[in-house]
């Protein structure tokens, strides 16, 4: 979460738990800022946050659904470059992991969301 100066929420992020095959990982979002604080830097900061806490607990990737152009930026490719396939193969391109630090090249196989995402 990102607080303005007045201790108003300006941004949230969230990571929940998925996996690649039986092998934990997280899947992030939503993520958003408010629109009067956005190209300010804030989802800059929330997303290299979440990307650095990760890397800290071990996590080896980190999985999300987005723009590609957007997310491209953090060092998120598309899942299938690392033989990751998405849950629903219709979000193409934009289905997109960021590996970190303990990620292993063998860590192959369908990205799962946490459960309660197969209900929205």
């Amino acid at each position: 979460m990102a607080v303005g100066d007045q201790e108003k929420v300006i941004g949230h992020v969230v990571c929940t738990r998925g996996y690649v095959d039986a092998v934990p990982a997280l899947g992030l979002g939503p993520i958003s800022v408010h629109p009067d604080h956005q190209r300010r830097g804030v989802g800059l900061a929330l997303v290299h946050s979440v990307l650095g806490a990760a890397d800290a607990m071990g996590e080896p990737l980190v999985a999300l659904v987005g723009s590609p152009e957007y997310y491209g930026r953090y060092g998120f490719r598309t899942s299938t470059d690392y033989g990751i396939t998405p849950p629903d193969p219709a979000w193409g391109d934009h289905f997109q992991v960021r590996t970190l630090t303990a990620y292993e090249p063998s860590l192959q196989g369908a990205f799962v969301f946490a459960e309660p995402f197969n209900h929205v």
